[in-house]
């Protein structure tokens, strides 16, 4: 039944010389496929097909668009298939944000006058850079998803991702190998504090405990390298990021191919994401992160 949901699709999208959404350089081109499924209705979730799609895709591809085809601002459809993951395909529970928030966080731009000291990126209308969710944690989740409920109407809040096996192909082996050390040091932001523990010590690439694929997490500022091999190497990969290379395996999911009712999910350590200045001071998303596991180092 699913089947006839389940399609490539295709849209234009913008390409940036370095890497982001946040560069006046752009050039339309074609966006690659992402694989899309829609979800007609909610009796959809309960589905075990539907839901077996979703896990495959989200295994072999590490990306998958959903088009909702009923309102859900309440995010039950989302809730319910974290759930049905969990129960048909042993994937973690969702993780809790914060020591005060539980698995849904609104990611919505708080007002400059509200704003506290220690505000999450994502609640600003700042650019956000090349990042993996949760790289401070000791058990990054797997997976995220991001519910659309109101995109950004004036132009920004571009969301741009990029496949961590095509970005690593432009290291070096020696960088490869240094990343993959336990020599960096991982800040944990203050609005993400949920113990007494303030930073962890680890590599920044590792490998799947069962597929042995390389995974990756990385957020630029809240990481100091211990050694000078590891200032090295993560300095190559910085530059990495900005080079023309990797802006060529971007993809840019603007507000257009993301319209409200859409949700994105990705595996946080097979692809990087960073967003574009938000332009509208009412878009909402709301994102939930779920499948939490060791991060392991070592030879790559």
């Amino acid at each position: 039944m699913q089947k006839q949901f389940l399609r490539r699709f295709h849209s234009t999208g913008l390409r940036t010389l370095n890497g982001s959404a946040n560069s006046p350089r752009n050039s339309v081109s074609l966006l690659s496929s992402v694989p899309h499924l829609g979800a007609p209705s909610l009796v959809s979730v309960y589905d075990q097909k539907h839901v077996a799609s979703i896990r495959d895709q989200l295994e072999n591809n590490g990306v998958l668009k959903i088009s909702l085809g009923f309102q859900d601002d309440d995010c039950r459809y989302l809730e319910q298939l974290v759930l049905n993951l969990h129960k048909y395909h042993g994937h973690g529970l969702p993780i809790t944000h914060s020591a005060s928030r539980g698995w849904f966080w609104d990611v919505r731009p708080v007002p400059s006058s509200l704003q506290m000291q220690n505000q999450a990126r994502s609640e600003t209308m700042e650019n956000f850079p090349w990042h993996t969710d949760c790289s401070y944690e000791r058990s990054p989740p797997r997976f995220f998803a991001l519910q659309v409920l109101q995109p950004d109407r004036c132009g920004g809040g571009t969301l741009s991702v990029l496949k961590v096996d095509q970005a690593l192909g432009l290291l070096s082996p020696s960088a490869r190998a240094a990343l993959a050390q336990p020599e960096y040091r991982f800040a944990v932001p203050p609005e993400f504090v949920k113990s007494d523990e303030r930073h962890i010590v680890g590599s920044v690439l590792g490998t799947d405990g069962s597929s042995r694929s390389v995974q990756l997490r990385f957020r630029e500022e809240i990481i100091t390298p211990i050694t000078t091999d590891a200032e090295v190497a993560l300095q190559e990969l910085k530059t990495m990021l900005c080079m023309p290379e990797a802006s060529a395996e971007t993809l840019h999911l603007t507000p257009a191919f993301l319209p409200r009712g859409s949700i994105i999910l990705m595996d946080n350590r097979r692809w990087l994401h960073a967003r574009n200045q938000v332009q509208d001071p009412n878009r909402h998303l709301r994102r939930v992160r779920w499948d939490a596991r060791p991060f392991l180092a070592g030879s790559l």
